[in-house]
């Protein structure tokens, strides 16, 4: 859908949409109103206050509901199958295991946080985040302490390299619309990346977990289990007996309950998670290629590599590898098939809660707000890096969706960058700062929110206080530094 011809001046349209936040942050803090309930009454009245043809808001309703949950079920789906198969078959131990023995207990966040950013590079944040999820509710609860010191820096190094690297989508296309270079864009941004998540990450997530204790959720382990289905009472951390099947119950805080004698290998772990990398690699790196002119992604055997590496068919491809090379040699497939059953069942509010985030967000985007705000905007009487910086982030408030925010602020400002004449060099980083306010407050308009909330167990109020902060200091972190080269070059 396209957005409607807006109704009121952008003042009105703003001060609609920070009335909507408002109730929204209300009806679910204080009234303790379930978030779905909330978020998809708040989407109706919001659409109804904006002038939406009466007609018109079922199907506007409808334009982020479905195309968030499209993008977010299958890919939730799936990685919590992987991950319950990888928990109760000792995988995602094995695998935190020799982080710690690579990098040392003290050490064991920046591990996660560098495993992310390698993994980061071709894999979406959403699917990078969902992969991830078992190994750092593994390590958290190995060594105990607030959850965020280990989510933040593996959640944080995929939302870094999803909005300032190519092959990513966002960062491809500001590039085409500021008629740079990708591979240059690629080369300035890999190294603002990584140094904005080290400040505005990793030592960020350092500070918040002093301050905010936030307990492992069970979203991928749920209740510990036998191999048989059995319910089995949680055994101290340092237990490793066996239950009474004679099935290994070792486990971090007594929650992981191994099927089989024997973990996988941490070759056969890392094999896991390294086919649906190397598949939805295919998948960007030809997309990236197309645009830039390189070849055809749509025909010929590029096109069946690019259906490999359609995320949610990489992911299927590789939860079925696991239930090949982990659950079969070790149970039924009539305990493999309970498995992931039981993994589907507490997903279902994450799904339908990222989905009417999203709801909220596109009726906000279909209001007219952005082209208001953008019009408003276009001519600020500042450098053309400020300008970016500033229009993306205000467009990134108003209606929630990153990758929009990155679009719309690349198509605003390229008449003006093409004038300027400016230097593949100084266009990777007029990317990298509009990649950077598209970053910053990430709140409940933000589908992504909602998916860090409900997979990490945190409340509304958490996670303001914890990814909305660490968010907005990995974009300004990334935003300052390449100010600092602008201003050099």
């Amino acid at each position: 859908m396209e957005a409607i011809e807006p109704v009121y001046g952008t003042t009105t349209l703003l001060l609609i949409a920070a009335g909507a936040v408002a109730l929204l942050l209300f009806l679910i803090m204080k009234v303790r109103l379930h978030a779905f309930v909330a978020l998809v009454g708040v989407s109706v009245a919001t659409a109804l206050a904006v002038g939406f043809p009466l007609a018109d808001i079922p199907d506007v309703l409808m334009f982020g509901f479905a195309d968030t949950i499209g993008s977010v079920a299958l890919l939730v789906a799936f990685g919590v199958m992987l991950g319950r198969l990888l928990e109760v078959t000792g995988g995602a131990q094995v695998l935190a295991d020799t982080l710690i023995a690579r990098f040392g207990e003290k050490r064991a966040p920046l591990a996660l946080g560098i495993a992310a950013l390698l993994f980061g590079f071709p894999i979406f944040f959403d699917a990078g985040l969902v992969v991830f999820l078992p190994i750092v509710l593994t390590v958290a609860r190995r060594f105990g302490g607030s959850l965020l010191f280990y989510a933040l820096p593996a959640a944080g190094a995929f939302a870094a390299m999803h909005a300032i690297v190519p092959p990513h989508p966002g960062p491809v296309a500001a590039t085409e619309q500021l008629g740079g270079d990708i591979g240059i864009t690629l080369l300035v941004g890999l190294p603002i990346a990584v140094l904005a998540w080290y400040v505005g990450v990793y030592l960020v997530s350092r500070f918040l977990g002093k301050r905010i204790d936030v307990s492992v959720s069970d979203v991928v382990f749920g209740e510990a289990r036998d191999a048989h289905g059995r319910r089995i009472e949680d055994a101290p951390a340092e237990d490793t007996g066996r239950s009474a099947d004679g099935t290994a119950g070792k486990s971090a805080g007594g929650v992981s309950v191994q099927l089989g004698e024997e973990p996988p290998s941490f070759g056969t772990v890392l094999l896991l998670l390294l086919i649906p990398l190397v598949l939805i690699s295919f998948d960007t790196v030809l997309n990236a290629v197309g645009v830039a002119g390189g070849l055809d992604p749509d025909t010929g055997f590029a096109a069946f590599l690019g259906l490999l590496g359609y995320t949610p068919v990489a992911l299927l491809i590789t939860v079925v590898a696991a239930i090949l090379l982990l659950g079969r040699p070790r149970t039924s497939m009539a305990r493999v098939r309970t498995i992931v059953d039981e993994a589907l069942a507490p997903i279902c509010a994450i799904i339908l809660i990222t989905g009417a985030g999203g709801m909220f967000g596109g009726v906000l985007e279909l209001s007219g707000i952005g082209d208001a705000l953008s019009s408003s905007l276009s001519d600020l009487g500042f450098s053309l890096i400020l300008q970016a910086f500033v229009i993306a982030t205000l467009l990134r408030v108003a209606q929630g969706s990153a990758t929009v925010a990155l679009t719309t602020t690349g198509g605003l400002i390229a008449s003006s960058v093409h004038q300027a004449q400016l230097g593949d060099f100084q266009i990777g980083l007029l990317v990298v700062a509009i990649a950077a306010g598209a970053t910053v407050l990430s709140h409940v308009n933000d589908s992504g929110f909602w998916l860090v909330s409900r997979f990490f167990g945190m409340d509304e109020k958490t996670t303001l206080k914890s990814w909305t902060v660490m968010e907005t200091t990995l974009g300004l972190s990334a935003f300052v530094i390449s100010l600092g080269l602008w201003v050099v070059v």
